[in-house]
């Protein structure tokens, strides 16, 4: 069946579709990385956008139940340069192809995807439609134009769980990175972490819990008195979609927040940190995505292999250097890429430190997270 991609500068692409039939609009970014597309498919961070993988070849390890990171795809649409329908791999279940039409995304393959990825670095990650129900072009092209752009965009009600649920056990995975013993808490004495679901990743709560956290997850809407009335150790914000500036009631619930308990923010979570704090975040070109992205650790002078999956980012600028500091920056374009309070327990980085492309590069934040919690003194009211 074909179909047919265009963007709201009018350029236009045709190819077959391996999805769901139907139409799907939403920003077009792209991602780099070479394999773990069931995991960017299942990423709430992804909702509102149609994804472009640049590694030509997609789908041909299949799709499995554990390689997800949330209960279904949140992409708008997908866009490979050429699908495999055929997958060879011991942990498969079915192919992306079915996987993609169970779940009603839209998906188009065989188009010059390097094109496509060198357009939106050029011009910038734009508004886009993929059908396959419609094939005009100036009709698609009127669709696009009516769809929401991302900036001013508040997605965080769209992925976050209508209502709070714990979460105690560490989850089995046939690659999960082990946890020295000494990290995990005896049984009985764990950490209890209040984590805030922006659009968070399984991944992101299982490495928590192998750190010997019993977790709490809440609603992004939650107030900051109920919050404190679990009673935390410590509280984690978690990754999302959308333009952070837009969750006005995240930040303000932050502000109360910020001098009370341990914070430790991962990607959005970090962005909603530095709204708090004073500072502003600002829209990327393109973004980052992928699984290669190099960051420099500021303080221990040593570079990290980061997952990447952001298209807004901290102007290190706007924040207080007396209050603040900057510790992490991104070797790629200079972006910031994580912050910590001089003087309260409170720190944030921009990438995913759970899913461990270096493997082991990031893994030192949740202990460090822990840490930060044992020690922790509250300060009387």
């Amino acid at each position: 069946m074909m179909a047919r991609l265009v963007l709201e500068n009018g350029l236009s692409f045709s190819g077959v579709s391996f999805g769901a039939e139907g139409e799907a609009t939403g920003e077009v970014v792209f991602n780099t990385s070479i394999t773990g597309y069931q995991e960017i498919l299942t990423d709430p961070s992804y909702c509102g956008q149609i994804v472009t993988m640049t590694y030509p070849l997609i789908g041909n390890y299949g799709v499995n139940s554990e390689d997800v990171e949330s209960v279904h795809p949140w992409v708008s649409g997908f866009v490979v340069k050429e699908y495999s329908d055929f997958p060879s791999n011991y942990r498969s279940t079915r192919t992306l192809g079915a996987y993609l039409r169970e779940h009603g995304i839209v998906a188009i393959q065989g188009i010059d995807t390097r094109m496509l990825t060198k357009t939106i670095r050029e011009a910038g990650a734009m508004r886009s439609i993929i059908s396959t129900i419609d094939t005009d072009e100036r009709s698609l092209l009127e669709k696009v134009l009516r769809a929401p752009k991302m900036q001013g965009l508040d997605l965080t009600g769209t992925v976050t769980t209508k209502k709070p649920y714990t979460w105690e056990h560490v989850e089995t995975h046939p690659f999960s990175i082990p946890v020295d013993s000494r990290d995990r808490s005896n049984h009985g004495s764990s950490h209890h972490v209040v984590v805030y679901d922006y659009g968070i990743k399984l991944n992101i709560l299982r490495r928590l819990a192998a750190f010997g956290c019993k977790l709490t997850i809440v609603p992004a809407s939650c107030s900051s008195e109920d919050v404190l009335a679990l009673k935390p150790d410590g509280i984690f914000l978690s990754n999302g979609p959308g333009d952070p500036a837009a969750v006005g009631y995240a930040i303000r619930n932050l502000e109360h927040l910020i001098d009370k308990k341990p914070i430790f923010g991962i990607c959005l979570g970090h962005q909603l940190l530095a709204h708090a704090l004073g500072g502003r975040t600002f829209k990327l070109k393109f973004g980052h995505r992928g699984a290669n992205h190099p960051v420099k650790n500021l303080v221990t002078q040593q570079i990290e292999i980061t997952s990447q999956n952001h298209g807004f980012a901290v102007d290190p600028n706007s924040l207080d250097p007396h209050a603040i500091e900057i510790t992490h920056v991104n070797l790629n374009d200079g972006t910031n890429e994580g912050f910590r309070h001089r003087q309260l327990p409170v720190f944030s980085v921009q990438y995913h430190p759970e899913a461990s492309p270096g493997p082991h590069d990031s893994d030192y934040l949740f202990r460090q997270f822990v840490e930060a919690m044992k020690e922790f003194t509250p300060v009387p009211a």
